[in-house]
């Protein structure tokens, strides 16, 4: 008895979020506007990377809000499976985003080294980007908090490189002080090269990250303990699961296997099963799409498992 069955929702499992990827475009245009006067006021080539990084923040935000327009469309003929794979775009050019930012940075820091300037007006210019690191701080943990919350990729990558960027003004911040006391100017450029080593780590995570999602990566090991747990409840000496499959893809989560069952069942009572096992593992994981294949127990064909290819 062969046969599968698919289970899960033929609409979107979640609201359009791309109004939160509102939020950090509009966070990105009132920073850049702030990092920029700072920048103007005191000369300081960390707070002009400062606001370098701002830029990119704000080109990111943007492809978060397209990505996320794009992911909320439901299943089509011409994608089947939904559009949900659109987030990690959005994080792979968000990575490579801030990855270019360090690179700016550094350039900036290292022609200051060169050629050293005083700096004017640290007061305000540093009061202006303490104002900008607290709008980016509560924007990036909001994004982040919600980006778990929706399982959103694009959302929480959005986040990080806000939270990012604070680190980034942070280090800024200090390396401006740290010359208005000392008097000395390389200090400046070089608390920017620090910095920008820092988000440089992070765009490569990002882009890493976001690169396995796009290979169809499998479901995390302590989530495939959770489902095997499901499954090992219904096994017995006339039952057995086995060549598991699972892949992930934006926020929705895929499953499918083979249960084993006794040839003698009715297509009825193996059905039944299957929406039970199915349903429990709807229970255990959101967005969740579980696909059952039935065989005879008793087949020896019922075993070939996609491992052994």
């Amino acid at each position: 008895m062969g046969g599968g069955h698919d289970h899960g929702p033929k609409a979107p499992l979640r609201p359009d979020l791309s109004k939160y990827a509102l939020v950090a475009v509009a966070a990105g245009v009132l920073t850049i506007g702030l990092k920029v006067l700072a920048w103007r006021l005191t000369g300081s080539v960390g707070l002009l990377s400062d606001a370098a990084e701002s830029s990119v923040n704000l080109v990111a935000a943007i492809a978060a809000y397209v990505a996320l327009k794009v992911a909320a469309r439901p299943a089509d003929r011409g994608h089947n499976f939904g559009h949900t794979k659109a987030e990690y775009f959005s994080a792979v050019l968000e990575g490579v985003m801030i990855v270019v930012a360090a690179g700016v940075i550094i350039v900036s820091a290292v022609n200051r080294l060169f050629h050293p300037q005083e700096l004017e007006q640290v007061g305000t210019g540093l009061a202006i980007s303490v104002l900008a690191t607290a709008i980016n701080g509560a924007v990036g943990l909001y994004l982040l908090r919600v980006g778990r919350a929706h399982r959103s990729l694009a959302l929480q990558a959005d986040g990080k490189h806000l939270l990012t960027d604070v680190w980034t003004t942070v280090g800024v911040i200090a390396g401006v002080l740290l010359v208005a006391l000392t008097g000395w100017l390389p200090l400046d450029p070089l608390i920017a090269i620090a910095v920008a080593v820092n988000i440089l780590v992070v765009g490569v995570r990002l882009v890493l990250g976001s690169g396995a999602g796009l290979m169809d990566a499998a479901m995390p090991d302590e989530d495939r303990a959770r489902l095997d747990e499901v499954l090992d409840r219904h096994r017995s000496d006339g039952i057995e699961f086995h060549d598991v499959r699972t892949r992930e893809s934006g926020h929705e989560r895929f499953a499918q296997m083979h249960m084993l069952v006794p040839g003698e069942w009715t297509v009825e009572r193996a059905h039944d099963l299957s929406e039970q096992v199915e349903q429990e593992l709807a229970e255990q994981f959101a967005d969740l799409r579980t696909t059952i294949h039935v065989e005879p127990i008793g087949d020896p064909r019922a075993y070939e498992d996609w491992r052994l290819n």
